[in-house]
């Protein structure tokens, strides 16, 4: 099973490693709302500090691409995750509601610049025939962290909300010192205005097929964000009690975590835009049939679909980005497509859930269907463009020296 991982690089396993550590911290932001109501802040002011929250994960990424551009994939990481274990304590000691939006959009801000550079660094570490895995691996650690911290969390904030903002913190200061003592330092561009890469993101927006790419995974990305707007709407409205939506959420994160590996070692053999479109196709009709289930165990059979298509397509957006980016300009790929990722899923938290109460539930998950089955085929659309930026050329061979004392060659 685990196969299709042998023989990654060093590289590639210490970013494994420390995003699990990194994410087993991540369990401030899941009870954030309980944490703001044991301090006292009313339901209407809450709002402000995940739109913060929210807001930070728009730019981060943008900041966190163009640092690992131009000053290296590993200080932009560990400049990323110590911003992170201060900003926890910031929040924690944040006497009112303005610091506390501060603190949250300072959180959101650092830890979304992580990214860009570890994907960056990844990409330079393997080759094409193997980032398809590689990132595989590193979106597995992000579902083995987030799992075991939505276990851990719950029954550490029974004990005390301290607990948590404590083991965040420490979590990104372990892979701080991870990435400072483990990890190469990365390449920095050396691109320039002059030489017509640039400095910022013009090189990315400049390019047609980045145009065309990123509003297509936007679309599918927001719809697997559904997942956590329509379906907890959905399972109240339907009188169900909240331990059904733990149970759902519990469903998905063992699914995956069990599946990923599995999925990426039988497909490892077919194409990955093929996959792609199979696997979002998967995830899409899962999601839309949310809006026909109505007990326990029919959304337990959507929840089953869409986390099957998840694990199947696990890293492959990212290494469909890092194979087409310039060398000099991966951390900035990377960077707009988490900016994207930012977008469509604060798209989905606010447009989704307003969509759902005002024009109907049913007019959502049809939309999920239509529009995620077209995002999809539309990707797949765009393979012989994608083959043809990602293919090696062969290389010229040589002329063969003339033998000497041929008459015919004299």
């Amino acid at each position: 099973m685990l196969s299709t991982f042998s023989g990654l690089p060093r590289t590639a396993w210490i970013v494994f490693a420390g995003t699990i550590v990194n994410r087993l911290g991540f369990m401030v932001t899941p009870f954030l709302v309980y944490y703001l109501g044991s301090r006292g802040i009313s339901t209407d002011q809450v709002p402000y500090v995940l739109g913060a929250l929210g807001a930070g994960n728009l730019v981060g990424p943008i900041l966190g691409g163009l640092l690992a551009d131009r000053r290296g994939r590993r200080p932009t990481m560990v400049t990323g995750l110590v911003g992170v274990a201060a900003s926890h304590g910031l929040l924690f000691a944040a006497p009112n509601v303005l610091f506390l939006s501060l603190a949250a959009v300072l959180l959101s801000i650092t830890g979304s610049m992580v990214s860009p550079a570890a994907s960056a660094l990844v990409a330079e570490s393997v080759g094409p025939e193997r980032r398809r895995s590689a990132f595989s691996l590193v979106h597995w650690a992000v579902n083995i962290g987030t799992a075991g911290a939505g276990m851990l969390g719950g029954f550490l904030a029974t004990k005390g909300y301290w607990l948590l903002f404590l083991v965040d913190a420490s979590g990104s200061l372990a892979y701080a010192v991870i990435a400072a003592t483990l990890l190469p330092l990365g390449s920095r561009s050396k691109s320039t205005a002059a030489d017509g890469g640039g400095i910022g993101y013009g090189v990315v927006f400049r390019d047609p097929l980045m145009r065309m790419l990123l509003p297509l995974f936007g679309v599918s990305i927001a719809i697997y964000s559904l997942t956590e707007a329509g379906l907890p709407l959905a399972i109240r409205d339907d009188g169900l009690s909240p331990t059904v939506l733990g149970l759902m959420a519990t469903v998905n994160a063992v699914l995956v975590v069990i599946l990923q590996p599995i999925a990426t070692s039988v497909l490892s053999g077919l194409p990955q835009l093929r996959v792609y479109v199979a696997a979002g196709t998967l995830i899409a009709i899962g999601v839309a049939l949310t809006g026909v289930a109505d007990t326990a165990w029919g959304y337990a059979g959507t929840v089953v679909l869409w986390s099957v298509g998840e694990a199947s397509i696990g890293g492959i957006h990212s290494s469909i980005i890092q194979s087409i980016a310039p060398e000099h300009a991966r951390g900035r790929y990377q960077g707009a497509f988490q900016w994207s990722w930012g977008i469509a899923r604060f798209s989905a938290l606010t447009i989704g859930t307003a969509v759902y109460a005002h024009a109907g539930p049913a007019v959502l998950w049809w939309f999920s269907a239509v529009a995620g089955v077209a995002a999809a085929l539309g990707v797949g659309a765009l393979a012989p463009a994608i083959n043809r930026r990602t293919a090696v050329p062969e290389p010229t061979p040589e002329p063969e020296p003339e033998p000497d004392g041929d008459p015919v060659a004299r």
